[in-house]
């Protein structure tokens, strides 16, 4: 073998065993990139003054990407036109901002890109980037900061815009409906506070929007909002709270429609209490009707008799200051059957009434053919109330814990508008839990102002148990299923045993709630708290 190929073999195989030992395990690829990245310039600089183009470019110092960017980008004032910001749906080392609209004179706009920017591996955020620049001579540089909280809820919601409107000689309360604010920010997903910044001294009316559909205006059937009670003068060392609420919608009825023979159903927005339903059309002597409340959906039913050979019916709807006419299409169709509806089915309370309902109007309810027995086969007394616009019978009766109860309706207990009966005989078992079974709760309040409303809610701020107190003194919840409750108080200041809300060209506010401290309700076991008011 000659010194030439016996060099060349040499190096073959020291270059494999040295590519073999590189090879070996996998290589961790060092630490995770945390860092977000960083602004080398823009193209006008921030906070650039006399600004008359028409795109500008920022650039970073590695690929960057844009996400949520219509959750995210607010831009102060709104434009009407809004511009392109691109890259969308890729990577790049700058982004474009293309502006369209006509920019006011001597105006401060900012550009708030939340935490929309990140880098293109990590998802680094680059947060709260803002640009700024002013088609005048210089940046407004005045401010407004608060804090959003929920009228009735513990945690206020996420991405709620905050905005100022001008007021001037053009303002009015309706300018929520219909033009965008001076000025605007968001809180986003992470904060509750709030800073309006690059603002011009002035008079301005501070609101807050949870904005169902991003237009930047208030539309009362999908939004919340807040407001501050007072106009507010900028500059202002002041901190403002605005409590976020859904407002009550107006009353609204819809068009009536025939779902079934003799049953016509009339939708609404807003409180049906009030609402009445007048027959316009002319209308046998023997006319008779009844009206229920649907059991899902916003809708009264109106069912009548005997049936009536004609095309259509006008009706008058109203309702305060509400009053149009409607016209329903009628036709043949099959009449509703009746069915018998109750609740609850297993256990029931201490206080829980059952209920009896039916798919049509009851109309009378023979109680002697009920019987109520319990575990030891003795006869338990009731009495009973009935709702007619919730077509339901409530059977009231005393109940000893642990105890069985058996419910027997036979046939022809129950008789609907229509003169239809039971056929059957209707059987129901019902329980009640051991004492043990619950736990109990003692409050004792300080520096209350009454009324108040305590109530118990879960997590998700559903009420399990409430109890209204009018004046000073120990407040016990008994019978409390065991389980973690969050102590909420409705400073219930029209005594109407309800939280009332706000409404903002009524000027009212939501009325005031507390709330404290989650407390765990345990079987057979009570607590004791007591609840300090400022």
């Amino acid at each position: 073998m000659n010194k030439t190929l016996s060099n060349f073999i040499f190096a073959f195989i020291l270059g494999f065993v040295f590519i073999n030992c590189a090879n070996r395990g996998t290589p961790d690829g060092g630490p995770k990139d945390e860092i977000p990245p960083s602004i080398i310039k823009s193209d006008p600089e921030n906070y650039s003054t006399n600004f008359k183009r028409n795109e500008i470019r920022v650039y970073f110092d590695e690929y960057i990407k844009i996400k949520d960017l219509q959750k995210q980008l607010i831009i102060s004032p709104p434009m009407k036109t809004q511009p392109d910001v691109m890259p969308l749906g890729g990577a790049s080392k700058y982004i474009t901002i293309k502006i369209y609209d006509t920019l006011q004179p001597n105006t401060t706009y900012a550009f708030n890109f939340g935490n929309s920017i990140t880098d293109n591996n990590e998802g680094n955020p680059y947060p709260y980037y803002r640009y700024v620049l002013s088609t005048g001579d210089y940046i407004d540089s005045l401010s407004v900061n608060g804090n959003i909280v929920d009228a009735l809820k513990k945690e206020p919601e996420t991405f709620v815009n905050v905005a100022l409107y001008e007021v001037d000689s053009t303002f009015s309360d309706s300018i929520i409906y219909k033009e965008t604010p001076k000025y605007i920010t968001n809180t986003l997903d992470s904060v509750t506070t709030f800073s309006i910044e690059n603002l011009k001294p002035g008079k301005y009316m501070l609101m807050a929007l949870k904005d169902g559909n991003g237009d930047n205006k208030f539309q009362q059937k999908t939004d919340q909002l807040a407001y501050h009670k007072n106009f507010i003068d900028v500059p202002s060392d002041s901190s403002y709270t605005l409590r976020l609420f859904k407002e009550n919608a107006d009353f609204k009825a819809t068009r009536p429609r025939l779902i079934s023979g003799e049953k016509i159903a009339f939708g609404y927005e807003g409180d049906y209490e009030g609402m009445n339903i007048d027959i316009v059309s002319e209308t046998p002597p023997e006319f008779e009707y009844r009206i229920t409340k649907d059991k899902k959906t916003d809708t009264l039913n109106y069912w009548y008799k005997p049936r009536l050979e004609v095309d259509s019916l006008i009706f008058k709807v109203s309702k305060n200051d509400f009053e149009k006419e409607f016209t329903a299409r009628i036709s043949e169709q099959e009449r509703d059957s009746l069915l018998i509806e109750t609740s609850p089915s297993g256990n029931i309370g201490y206080n829980e009434d059952f209920k009896v309902s039916g798919t049509t109007p009851l109309l009378n309810f023979d109680a002697s053919k009920v019987t109520l027995m319990d575990k030891d086969s003795t006869t338990v007394t009731f009495t009973t109330d009935f709702d007619t616009i919730k077509n339901a019978y409530s059977l009231k009766f005393d109940k000893t814990e642990d105890n069985n109860y058996r419910i027997e309706m036979l046939p022809e207990a129950f008789e609907d508008f229509f003169g239809d009966k039971n056929k059957d005989t209707l059987n129901y078992s019902l329980k009640t839990k051991k004492a043990s079974d619950f736990g109990y709760a003692r409050f004792t309040l300080v520096n209350a102002t009454y009324p108040l409303l305590i109530q118990l809610t879960d997590k998700k701020g559903e009420v399990k148990v409430e109890q209204p107190v009018i004046k000073s003194g120990t407040i016990d919840f008994l019978n409390l299923a065991p389980a973690m409750y969050s102590i909420r108080i409705i400073h219930d200041v029209n005594g109407n045993k309800k939280h009332d809300t706000g409404n903002y060209l009524k000027k009212i506010q939501p009325e005031k709630v507390s709330h404290f401290q989650e407390i765990e309700i345990r079987a057979d076991w009570g607590i004791t708290e007591t609840l300090q008011f400022n």
